[in-house]
């Protein structure tokens, strides 16, 4: 435990040796910018806006996970490209377990950047561990986000179209709020779709948590199954 602990901090570094990914941890700091100063100034000249803030709020805090999941997408690519991963898969740790403790550090500061911004935005008064709570599906969020990647992309070009598809999924379910009642449901087949519904339900005082523990089984069950699929490809 260790040994990946070590790795998954040297990963962390190795953004800011990359000018390209290292233009990417700005992310989180325009989106903090844009909910706390930014959307306020809108609804002030624009106050049909207000109407929307909720669902403003919702894919802010999603798209937080877009930082480390591009990131550590692309790093797992490169890897794949160089041929360090053929050297990592000789190491004498179960890569099951190599894999989710590289993931670590990205999840950690995820999850206190999405419990932040639920818990300052000056919108809603929010209390403390349900927000905690959400912030624990956008950390699990990040490895998907990155291993889908890696596992759909050969090549770094390759990757950056796969990024923009991903987001695209991660993005798509807050439509759920905009159809006809009964047709939202189709939408249950993507995972942030239960992170939407979850969120929006906690942010109007309503019962959430179902929507969490569906949410919460459906990305463990996801994570299990592209984690295998990526021990099997990844070092190969």
């Amino acid at each position: 435990m260790q040994h990946i602990l070590k790795i998954s901090i040297a990963d962390f570094w190795l953004i800011f040796r990359d000018a390209s990914l290292k233009t990417f941890l700005f992310l989180p700091i325009l989106i903090f910018v844009v909910v706390l100063w930014g959307l306020p100034a809108l609804i002030n000249s624009f106050p049909i806006v207000g109407e929307y803030t909720n669902y403003i709020i919702l894919v802010s805090t999603i798209q937080l996970t877009q930082m480390f999941g591009f990131i550590y997408g692309m790093m797992l690519v490169d890897e794949k490209e160089t041929g360090v991963a053929k050297v990592y898969g000789i190491l004498p740790v179960k890569k099951i377990s190599f894999i989710l403790g590289r993931f670590i550090m990205p999840m950690i500061i995820t999850i206190m950047l999405t419990w932040l911004l639920l818990v300052i935005q000056p919108f809603y008064k929010l209390e403390i561990f349900p927000c905690f709570l959400f912030s624990l599906l956008s950390g699990l969020l990040v490895p998907i986000y990155a291993i889908a990647i890696s596992l759909f992309s050969k090549t770094r070009l390759e990757a950056l179209v796969w990024v923009k598809t991903i987001n695209l999924l991660v993005i798509l379910p807050i439509l759920a709020f905009f159809v006809p009642k009964g047709i939202n449901y189709l939408f249950g087949i993507l995972p942030t779709y239960w992170m939407y519904q979850g969120l929006e339900q906690m942010i109007m005082n309503q019962q959430y948590l179902m929507s969490w523990v569906i949410g919460f089984i459906f990305l463990l069950i996801l994570l299990g199954l592209v984690s295998r699929r990526f021990s099997i490809k990844h070092y190969e």
